[in-house]
Formats: structure tokens, C-alpha cells, sequence
């Protein structure tokens, strides 16, 4: 056995203090790391999780941290859509540490199962193409590519990508 399959993995509810300013903190320092992003996009996590955090619907919306061995280092919101029955999910990140491990489709895992208890129909969300790893655990739960566009955001061109997933019963998909 190895030394990381002994590791401690958990996904938990993110209710404890520091949660939330570590969801900034950590999407600030690894984005900037990995992609050369700025402060812009740190400051764009800040208001999102600001706005979770003075009012979201327990109901109808949560948040998850993932753990290694008590450690944080992923993350991943569920909010209300602007339209009824319409969730988007949020700002999911897997730092280096957390990699490989399958965290992210943990994290995506949780958010969907939440999503159908809540009774969404559907779960939208925006990325940026290079963020490829995340696109592919994505895919592997059916989302589908609505639409793109180039955008200049957090100091560089990108291509800004929009995801849905039908939760209906019976939906199509695109799995198989």
C-alpha cells in the first residue's frame, strides 16, 4: 500500500470558519499559478462566495470542501439559476495537492445529487477552455456545450465556455 492510498479523503459541507475565505484564497493562489491569472479573477470568487455567504437558501443551494487528511484542497458551489428550476454550479477547484485523486468528479458528484433532491431541472455553468480537466469530469456527467466566446479576462484572451445538464427524467444522455 502506499503512501497516498492510505490518505484520508473527505467531502464535507464548507460550514466551518475559514471555509470561505479559503474558497478566495485557494482559486487566487492556484489560478495564478497554473494560468498567470490576476487578482481580477480572485476578486470575481470574492463576490461569489460573498453573495453565498450572506444569503443563499439551504434549501436550494450548498457548498462542499474536500479534504486530504484534514487539509483542505477542493471546492465546489451549487446556487439558484436566474431562471426556475435552474442551478448553476460554481467555482469548483482541485488544488495541486488534491490532483489525481478523483476529487473533482466528487465534488461534481455531490453538486448533482443536491441538485436533483432540490428538484432542479437543469444545471448550467461557465468556464474558460483552458481549464481542461475540469471540462472532462463535466462531459463525463452528460454536460453539453451550449455556446463560447472570447472574452479578456483576468489579464489574458480566453475562450469562455457555457455547460448544461438536463436533469430531467429522462433526458437524453449523451453518455449513452
Amino acid at each position: 500500500m502506499t503512501q497516498r492510498s492510505r490518505q484520508q479523503l473527505v467531502v464535507r459541507s464548507a460550514d466551518r470558519p475559514g471555509d470561505l475565505g479559503w474558497v478566495v484564497m485557494a482559486h487566487g493562489e492556484s489560478y495564478h499559478e497554473q494560468f498567470g491569472w490576476d487578482t481580477d479573477f480572485e476578486t470575481l470568487v470574492a463576490r461569489i462566495v460573498a453573495e453565498y455567504g450572506a444569503g443563499h437558501d439551504p434549501h436550494r443551494e450548498a457548498d462542499w470542501i474536500a479534504e486530504l487528511d484534514g487539509r483542505r484542497v477542493g471546492c465546489v458551489f451549487l446556487v439558484a439559476g436566474d431562471q426556475p428550476g435552474v442551478a448553476k454550479l460554481r467555482i469548483l477547484l482541485v488544488t495541486a495537492e488534491g490532483r489525481g485523486l478523483g476529487l473533482g468528479t466528487r465534488l461534481v458528484e455531490q453538486c448533482l445529487t443536491f441538485a436533483r433532491g432540490a428538484g432542479y431541472d437543469q444545471v448550467n455553468l461557465w468556464t474558460n477552455d483552458v481549464l481542461t480537466a475540469a471540462r472532462r469530469i463535466y462531459q463525463s456527467f452528460g454536460f453539453t456545450l451550449i455556446d463560447e466566446e472570447r472574452h479578456h479576462s483576468f489579464g489574458h484572451d480566453l475562450l469562455g465556455q457555457n455547460w448544461t445538464l438536463d436533469l430531467r427524467p429522462g433526458a437524453v444522455d449523451s453518455n449513452g
